[in-house]
């Protein structure tokens, strides 16, 4: 994905057989915003205009001239700051802080994780994402794998979709759930009504399950590690909420400000797998950042939220 006023994808093949319009619509922001700039003629699919109806074809390459992505890529930082918990010839662990976006998207044009990577990890049918195998939320702080070539980047992604990558969380949720460990299956898909949420209500709902066990009972708040299966967008926040437990401090599913707190008390604390080359048991941890321990205190002592 380039800087100017062309954004340039390919399709994988995971993608073949999409509406061009739909295809669009998670980068772009929205799938409105991807009919108007396909309408308005900005879309070319191998250099060709083509309806928002066709079916987009594995390795096709689109171009989107958008000048509000320009502008947006204009005014953003171009560094991304990040930890590197581990690291070798074929893979690291990034520790990603709070408030850094993982790869670009519609009003995420520059300053992106994958930016700040490039060069360094490689892999996946997406060059812009730069061996990311899996993401998180802007501001959901902790640990991703990150490959440096196409071959691990496949082997972490096998390791992903058969739940041998073990992606832990810490969460400070709202209240004590009626019991210490439990499983949350219900299938997330985009909200009906408000396309930027995530729902358990949902017409496109997929399958997603998320383990949890109780950490810690606080007066009015409990302290939880959370193991996820899947990796639905906003899957921890989804299900947490769905179960009236909403992680504390989320704006968009739970309440803000909880115990100070100016993000969602969200934290990938801990990866682990098998290194797809050498073999080697990877386990990596990532303590609480400053802000969430101080609201843990907080919470702990009895603080009115």
């Amino acid at each position: 994905m380039s800087a100017g006023t062309h954004i340039e994808l390919r399709v994988p093949d995971a993608a073949a057989g999409t509406r061009l319009d739909r295809f669009l619509a998670v980068p772009l922001g929205s799938r409105a915003r991807a009919q108007a700039l396909i309408d308005d003629g900005r879309v070319r699919v191998d250099g060709a205009v083509r309806p928002k109806r066709h079916l987009v074809s594995a390795g096709e390459a689109i171009e989107i001239d958008d000048a509000e992505a320009a502008a947006e890529a204009a005014s953003a930082p171009h560094e991304a700051p990040f930890e590197v918990a581990y690291e070798d010839t074929h893979l690291l662990v990034v520790d990603k802080p709070a408030g850094v976006v993982v790869h670009p998207a519609r009003g995420h044009w520059a300053g992106t994780l994958a930016q700040a990577l490039e060069g360094r990890a490689a892999g996946g049918e997406e060059p812009w994402r730069a061996g990311i195998v899996h993401r998180l939320d802007r501001d959901t702080s902790g640990l991703l794998v990150v490959a440096k070539n196409d071959s691990v980047h496949r082997d972490l992604k096998s390791l992903l979709a058969a739940r041998r990558l073990r992606r832990e969380y810490l969460a400070l949720v709202d209240g004590h759930p009626p019991a210490r460990t439990g499983t949350i299956d219900a299938p997330i898909g985009r909200h009906r009504r408000d396309r930027k949420l995530m729902s358990i209500d949902s017409d496109e709902a997929r399958e997603a399950r998320t383990h949890f066990e109780i950490e810690q009972l606080l007066p009015a708040a409990a302290l939880m590690r959370v193991v996820l299966d899947t990796g639905r967008t906003h899957q921890i926040r989804v299900h947490l909420a769905a179960i009236d437990h909403p992680v504390c401090g989320d704006p968009q599913y739970g309440t803000r400000g909880r115990y100070g707190l100016t993000r969602q008390f969200l934290h990938a604390t801990r990866l682990a797998f098998t290194h797809p080359v050498t073999g080697e048991e990877i386990d990596v941890s990532s303590p609480l950042p400053a802000d969430l321990a101080e609201a843990l205190t907080r919470a702990a002592s009895g603080e009115p939220g």
